[in-house]
């Protein structure tokens, strides 16, 4: 075991494998033409990491992303399809990492903008890779699966600030900077 896992929050961890594996399994059913129940599991994966990135900073948000991407998959291969299994690996460790780099440029600024703006940018990427990546020339309506996949993930990046806002400070944010001089 690495310095760097042995740090680990194995919270952190645990919760983002089994997000992943959860929503891989969930999206193999679809409720309709427009949607898949992994849309609304999924989103949680957002709020694990930006809670990550705001409790130990981006360095460990980054590291529990690989982990549970590599241990994700490895379940994901056992619970669905490799074909979900492997565009999910794609579009879950791309996603992560544009969400921990843009709440890392946000983190300073009014506490819901960086779990928003980067939930909502990872969001539309992690969609557009793992809908073409699963489904494209299979037959089966995953453009239509995305858009409304995508809507639901928007409106949870939203109802997810509540959660965010309640647990973000239950221990000192990573890299808050200095205090503010008061006069």
């Amino acid at each position: 075991m690495t310095a760097a896992t042995r740090s680990l929050p194995m919270g952190a961890v645990l919760a983002m494998v089994a997000v992943v594996a959860a929503s891989n399994w969930l999206v193999q059913f679809p409720i309709n033409d427009w949607l898949t129940w992994g849309a609304f599991s999924y989103p949680l994966a957002f709020l694990v990491t930006d809670l990550t990135n705001r409790w130990y900073g981006p360095t460990r948000a980054r590291h529990v992303a690989y982990v549970g991407f590599a241990l994700g998959v490895l379940l994901s291969l056992v619970l669905s399809d490799a074909r979900i299994a492997l565009a999910s690996g794609a579009a879950f460790l791309s996603s992560q990492l544009l969400d921990i780099t843009i709440f890392d440029r946000l983190r300073r600024a009014s506490w819901w903008k960086a779990p928003l703006v980067g939930s909502v940018l990872a969001s539309v990427w992690d969609t557009s890779v793992f809908f073409a990546g699963a489904f494209a020339f299979s037959g089966l309506p995953w453009l239509s699966w995305a858009a409304g996949d995508l809507m639901v993930k928007l409106s949870m990046a939203l109802v997810l600030l509540a959660p965010f806002r309640a647990f973000m400070n239950l221990r000192a944010p990573a890299l808050a900077g200095p205090a503010p001089i008061s006069r």
